[in-house]
C-alpha cells in the first residue's frame, strides 16, 4: 500500500502486552539451518491493542493454562486479564483480528463471546482441510481451539478476508502467508506514522532484517516475500514489530510504572 496521500483523521494508540515466555531455546528453533548447539533468543508471547476514541481491535487472543502446561511455555497471565489492567472488559470487545489460527494466536476465544473474529479465508480453509493430515503442519495448531473457532462460525462471528482489507480508517489486514497459509498481518496509522503488527510473518527483528526463515512454515517463499512485504508497508524498518521477540519490551516504553515488563506503547518512537 502506498505510504503518501489522504493519511488517517485520528491516530491509533498501539500496545504489545506479554503474556507468557519460552526460553532454553536453540538457534534451529528459530531459524531455518540453525545451529542446533548454539543458543538463540527466548520468544515472548503477545497480544497487541490498537485503539482510539470510536473504536479498540485486540489482535489475538493468546493461550491458556492448559496449552501452557502442554507445550511447556511459562504463562504469565492469560490475555483477558491483562487486558482488564489495562482498561478493557474482554466481555465487551466487538473486534479481534487473528493473525492466525495457531495455538499461541487463537485460544482464549471464551474469554471473549461477543467479538467479531476477523480472519483470512486460507487460514480457516488450510486449518480444517487435508493439511491438517500432516504432524508437521498440524503440530502448531490446538484441535479444540479450532473446534470452538468453528462454533463462532456458526454463531455469525467469523468475518472472512482475502487479502488485504480496511477494518476501519487508518487499520488494515494484509495477507502473508509463509508461517501459515493465511498468516495476515496488521497496519495501523499512529502518531510516529504506519506501523506494521508483523505478527508470525517475522518472529524475531532477525528473522526479517538477516532474511533468516523462521523453521515453523506453510511456505518459505512465501515467508521470505513477506520479509519485503512488511518493508513495503511499513514507514521504515523501525516501525515493523516482530510477534515474539523480547527485544520489544526494552525497545519501547511501558504506559505507565504499573505496567513495566508487560505493556509497552508501539505508537511511540523506539527508545533504543
Amino acid at each position: 500500500m502506498p505510504r503518501t496521500g489522504t493519511q488517517p483523521i485520528e491516530p491509533f494508540e498501539l500496545f504489545a502486552i506479554r503474556y507468557a515466555n519460552h526460553s532454553g531455546r536453540k538457534a534451529s528453533d528459530n531459524f531455518i539451518l540453525g545451529d542446533a548447539h548454539e543458543t538463540a533468543s527466548d520468544l515472548d508471547y503477545f497480544v497487541w491493542v490498537a485503539r482510539r476514541g470510536d473504536r479498540s481491535f485486540v489482535i489475538d487472543t493468546g493461550f491458556g493454562e492448559e496449552a501452557a502446561a502442554r507445550r511447556k511455555r511459562t504463562l504469565i497471565s492469560r490475555p483477558a486479564p491483562l487486558l482488564a489492567r489495562f482498561g478493557l472488559d474482554a466481555a465487551h470487545i466487538d473486534d479481534i483480528i487473528l493473525t492466525h489460527l495457531h495455538y499461541d494466536h487463537a485460544g482464549t476465544l471464551e474469554d471473549f463471546p461477543r467479538a467479531r473474529l476477523h480472519v483470512q479465508d486460507v487460514e480457516v480453509s488450510y486449518a480444517t482441510g487435508r493439511c491438517m493430515c500432516h504432524h508437521a503442519l498440524n503440530h502448531p495448531y490446538d484441535v479444540e481451539n479450532i473446534v470452538h473457532f468453528v462454533r463462532c462460525l456458526y454463531c455469525g462471528r467469523v468475518h472472512f478476508h482475502d487479502g488485504s482489507a480496511e477494518l476501519a480508517d487508518g487499520l488494515s489486514v494484509h495477507h502473508i502467508g509463509g508461517h501459515s497459509a493465511g498468516l495476515q498481518v496488521v497496519r495501523v496509522w499512529t502518531k510516529r506514522g504506519w506501523v506494521v503488527v508483523a505478527s508470525d510473518a517475522s518472529h524475531l527483528y532477525a528473522n526479517f532484517e538477516e532474511q533468516r526463515p523462521f523453521p515453523v512454515l506453510s511456505s518459505v517463499i512465501e515467508m521470505m516475500e513477506g520479509f519485503r512485504t512488511l518493508h513495503e508497508l511499513a514507514d521504515s524498518p523501525d516501525h515493523i514489530i516482530p510477534g515474539h521477540d523480547p527485544l520489544v519490551m526494552s525497545r519501547y516504553r511501558a504506559p505507565a510504572p504499573d505496567l513495566e515488563g508487560v505493556v509497552v506503547r508501539l505508537d511511540e518512537a523506539p527508545v533504543k
